[in-house]
């Protein structure tokens, strides 16, 4: 599933960037692009130890 659940969250992370308005970005989104980037650092590393 790691290469799997990193493209996902690849893609979640890209549209979201998308989403995202140049001028006052609401702070949801900012966590929200926080959590993703962190659970698919986590990802990546679990995918290292394999």
């Amino acid at each position: 599933m790691g290469t799997e659940e990193i493209r996902d969250l690849e893609e979640r992370i890209a549209e979201l960037r998308k989403r995202i308005p140049p001028h006052s970005i609401p702070p949801a989104m900012l966590q929200e692009l926080d959590e993703l980037e962190e659970q698919l650092e986590k990802a990546r590393g679990r995918e290292r130890e394999d």
